[in-house]
């Protein structure tokens, strides 16, 4: 597949995501939650994740941003749901040193989903933090609780 396909393919999903959101709502049982705002830019993303059992059974966010912010969170979403707490807060990671350019083998990326083919986003810095907010929004909500857990 020629390059300039690829990147239509990728513009393609991006947009996909961006438009027709998946899991984007609200969750009444939310066991972790929390906001992340980028004053630079405007995104704010909320992330509320149900975990029973030390694994995600329900996650869905709101906010509002740029599409590269939104579509990231509805990839993020799909990618974490069912894992364990654990295989999301790895893929979290691995999904934030993509974002800085280190590597990774194509296995962990793979566990991304579709949230891989960001790594196109990456060549423009300016849109890393709009490509990483859901994921240290998820990141926060589930260390929070594991946080506060620790305290009691």
């Amino acid at each position: 597949m020629g390059l300039s396909k690829l990147n239509g393919l990728y513009r393609e999903v991006i947009l996909d995501h961006a438009n027709h959101p998946r899991n984007k709502h609200d969750i009444s049982d939310a066991t972790n939650q929390m906001t992340v705002h980028n004053p630079t830019c405007g995104d704010t993303i909320n992330v509320a994740v149900n975990v029973d059992g030390g694994r995600i059974k329900n996650i869905g966010y709101t906010g509002s941003g740029c599409t590269i912010s939104q579509a990231s969170a509805s990839m993020m979403t799909e990618a974490v749901k069912g894992k364990t707490v654990d295989e999301a807060l790895n893929m979290a990671k691995t999904f934030s040193d993509m974002a800085i350019g280190k590597q990774h083998s194509q296995a962990d990326l793979d566990q991304l989903g579709d949230a891989q083919i960001l790594t196109s986003i990456m060549e423009f810095p300016a849109r890393i933090k709009c490509a990483t907010i859901s994921w240290w929004a998820l990141q926060r909500a589930l260390l929070k609780k594991y946080d506060e857990e620790e305290e009691q």
